[in-house]
């Protein structure tokens, strides 16, 4: 764990909600991620996942830096973090904390400009929760809100959060998943994305290229993707 990341882990407070997603509380990301502690306090917490198009509909995705503490090197979408115990980021009409919180940090990791990523862009599609454990230390147990946005932005990625970005149509996401089954050329995907992709990403998709994104939004479901 670099200085970044034990500084992340220890200072950041995470929003803990039960699994209707009503805030009951909050705790520092080590004690969210620490496999022992989440299980014994039956720890959940709230997370956002980011899928950023560009103009041609293609999938802005994010390999996790060599350094993070959970799940480093494997490829995922956009952006994937937690909003925080802040006033901000605790905003529940229309979603805005968690949307702020996505702006924060698409700057954060990919040094996407607040101009580039405003908040009243990002839709709210939907909820899942899920839980994915990183190894026999760590593990993610999140309720995930779900954020479409399309733009072209400007990318600056952030080193110690990232180690490679790509675009990809839906042949060449299909084509990286099928190396990551296969164990070719050290692909790993995350499994939060993974869920994501094989129960609800395709289907979006195809809404977001007709524009028909509004129709797909459902935030009155939680989806109960644990494996």
């Amino acid at each position: 764990m670099d200085d970044m990341q034990r500084r992340l882990m220890f200072e950041d407070e995470c929003i803990l909600v039960d699994e209707q997603d009503n805030v009951v509380g909050h705790e520092s990301k080590y004690n969210c991620s620490m496999l022992g502690h989440l299980l014994e306090k039956n720890l959940l917490h709230r997370a956002f996942s980011v899928f950023l198009f560009n103009s041609n509909y293609e999938l802005l995705l994010q390999q996790r830096s060599a350094t993070k503490v959970t799940f480093p090197l494997v490829w995922s979408n956009t952006c994937c973090s937690h909003p925080l115990y802040h006033e901000s980021e605790l905003i529940q009409e229309n979603d805005l904390g968690v949307r702020n919180a996505a702006q924060r940090k698409l700057l954060d990791e990919l040094g996407i400009p607040a101009e580039d990523a405003p908040v009243d862009q990002f839709t709210p599609v939907g909820r899942m929760i899920y839980m994915a454990p990183s190894d026999g230390k760590w593990s993610e147990h999140e309720l995930t809100h779900m954020l479409f946005i399309v733009r072209d932005v400007k990318l600056q990625p952030n080193p110690d959060e990232v180690a490679d970005v790509r675009y990809v149509n839906r042949e060449q996401l299909k084509e990286l998943i099928q190396k990551a089954d296969a164990g070719e050329e050290g692909v790993k995907i995350s499994p939060w994305f993974r869920l994501i992709v094989d129960n609800l990403l395709m289907g979006w998709w195809d809404h977001v290229e007709k524009g028909t994104l509004s129709e797909a939004v459902d935030m009155e479901t939680i989806h109960n993707l644990k494996e």
